[in-house]
């Protein structure tokens, strides 16, 4: 997976040696550990059990890696979106009719459109470039 990343951000002519994979896959494995660490740090503080997106995102910002954690932001807004979907189309006819229901009568209570703001990528223009071939590596994991 890491070669296939590495590939991608190299033109394609370019080739990688087996030494420079090893040495980025550790890499690529400390940094996890270390965000996971804080993340997890963040979990026991608050008396949970789970490591969620929000506790990574919040890690990544804590540990100075801004720029990384806008993306995710951006990749974990769209994933839950995808998972939305795919979730409703598996949903039978009553059930979604209920939930739709439940989901009018809750409309602005304020809790979800708290998280929103919080945690929702804002979409103006020019808020966050990246790379054109961004959206191509993110599209594989999706």
């Amino acid at each position: 997976m890491i070669a296939r990343v590495m590939k991608l951000a190299l033109p394609p002519h370019a080739k990688l040696s087996k030494e420079s994979k090893t040495c980025i896959q550790e890499c690529v494995s400390e940094f996890i550990s270390f965000i996971t660490s804080q993340a997890s740090d963040n979990v026991l503080h608050e008396k949970r059990k789970s490591i969620n997106g929000e506790d990574v995102l919040w890690a990544m910002y804590t540990l100075g890696f801004e720029s990384y954690a806008e993306i995710l932001k951006i990749y974990l807004a769209k994933y839950r979106h995808h998972e939305q979907l795919e979730a409703s189309k598996r949903t039978p006819r009553r059930r979604k009719r209920a939930q739709e229901e439940d989901a009018e009568s809750f409309e602005g209570t304020g809790s979800d459109s708290e998280f929103s703001q919080l945690y929702s990528p804002s979409m103006e223009p020019g808020y966050f470039e990246y790379p054109e071939r961004m959206d191509e590596v993110l599209g594989q994991f999706m």
